[in-house]
């Protein structure tokens, strides 16, 4: 550590690539005859192996959780706020781990990694991943770094999914679970949202039905606006109130026929989707969106969501955020008196705030405070 970077932070971090030249069978019978995955970590592991924590990360997300690339970077990982020393997911006790999925776009085989048997990149024939795949795959990679079970797999929305289906895929492996903002499965309601945004990019007249790195295009628009769409679901109504309320991004009401009425929030939404459309592959974003929509905890085990829950034999957080209406507290009850009704032993927790979806990204004390006080029994102490 040096003087750069706060003393609770991670600092430089570099990811690293994990191999594996053996056949992966995805749930829909699809095959790769081999594939890597990009993954960070943090801390060290201990001796006795009982200090592992498993990162998961949510649709947009990446290995890149915490700390710092270069000394140059302005923005630190996309969960820097709970993990470093001294802070909820303590590095200084816990070896962190955290992996780009499968079929995403930062390092791991996906849509925009070469295709072997092409010699191009493999665009819209990459295998559709579900929940499951993710989980089978990190478990490849945590015997390939040594590890045989979790003292803990933690994930906000679609990785608060990945961390539930850990439990029951392989219960033997997981000590404590924490779901944040998470479901058993998508709503009519959310599923729709998420056609909306895939149409906005098979839309898109450079889309070349998923061609369009070979064919030297680039679905901007589509992926911008479907990541605007995204967005907006992300945030709550009176946050968006308290940051734009009706204010534009300049001047006044002019009565001038010519003038240009640009709302604030029109301005935030417009850059967050360009800026996103440019880091982000729209082929990737169409397999986790569906990832999403096929994701089901029960799904043909039959039962319902306690039997199901049964199987496990984790510690559970569960919490909602108080104005999330994508995954709202109702679900996240869903899970809890699902948990009960199996005898397992489970914490739940309603985050007041005003971050809508997002508020399991974003800073606020009482949020953080549970997850640091409850963290305490996970590892060794």
């Amino acid at each position: 550590m040096t003087d750069t970077f706060p003393a609770d932070s991670v600092g430089l971090v570099t990811p690293q690539v994990a191999h594996f030249d053996d056949p992966f069978t995805f749930v829909n019978g699809a095959v790769l005859q081999s594939h890597q995955l990009v993954y960070e970590t943090y801390g060290e592991l201990n001796s006795a192996g009982d200090n592992a924590v498993l990162i998961c990360h949510a649709l947009s997300g990446s290995h890149h959780a915490a700390g710092f690339h270069s000394a140059d970077e302005r923005r630190p990982g996309w969960w820097d706020l709970a993990i470093g020393p001294g802070k909820p997911i303590d590095t200084a006790r816990l070896f962190v781990v955290c992996s780009n999925n499968l079929g995403c776009c930062d390092g791991s085989s996906g849509p925009n990694t070469t295709n072997p048997s092409t010699g191009e990149a493999w665009g819209g024939q990459f295998p559709q991943p579900q929940v499951q795949d993710w989980v089978r795959s990190q478990k490849r990679l945590a015997e390939h770094l040594g590890i045989t079970k979790w003292a803990a797999v933690i994930g906000g929305s679609l990785g608060g999914m990945q961390a539930l289906q850990w439990t029951i895929d392989f219960p033997d492996w997981v000590g404590h679970c924490v779901a944040l903002a998470a479901a058993p499965g998508l709503t009519a309601q959310n599923i729709a949202f998420n056609e909306i945004a895939r149409h906005a990019i098979l839309s898109d007249p450079d889309w070349r039905e998923g061609a369009y790195l070979s064919e030297g295009t680039l679905p901007a628009r589509g992926v911008a606006l479907a990541r605007m769409v995204g967005h907006l679901t992300y945030m709550s109504a009176d946050g968006m109130s308290d940051r734009f309320g009706r204010e534009l991004r300049e001047g006044g009401f002019s009565p001038d026929e010519n003038a240009e009425w640009v709302f604030q929030v029109e301005s935030y939404l417009r850059h967050q989707g360009s800026r996103f459309s440019t880091q982000f592959d729209a082929n990737t974003y169409v397999l986790m969106t569906r990832a999403l929509d096929l994701f089901d905890l029960t799904g043909s085990q039959g039962g319902g969501l306690a039997a199901v829950l049964s199987r496990a034999q984790a510690e559970f957080l569960v919490a909602s955020f108080s104005s999330d209406w994508r995954f709202p507290p109702q679900r996240s009850i869903e899970i809890r008196d699902a948990l009960m009704a199996a005898g397992k032993p489970v914490t739940y927790a309603n985050i007041e705030t005003d971050n809508g979806h997002d508020g399991f990204l974003l800073p606020n004390p009482s949020y953080e405070q549970l997850l640091k006080e409850w963290m305490r029994r996970v590892g060794p102490s």
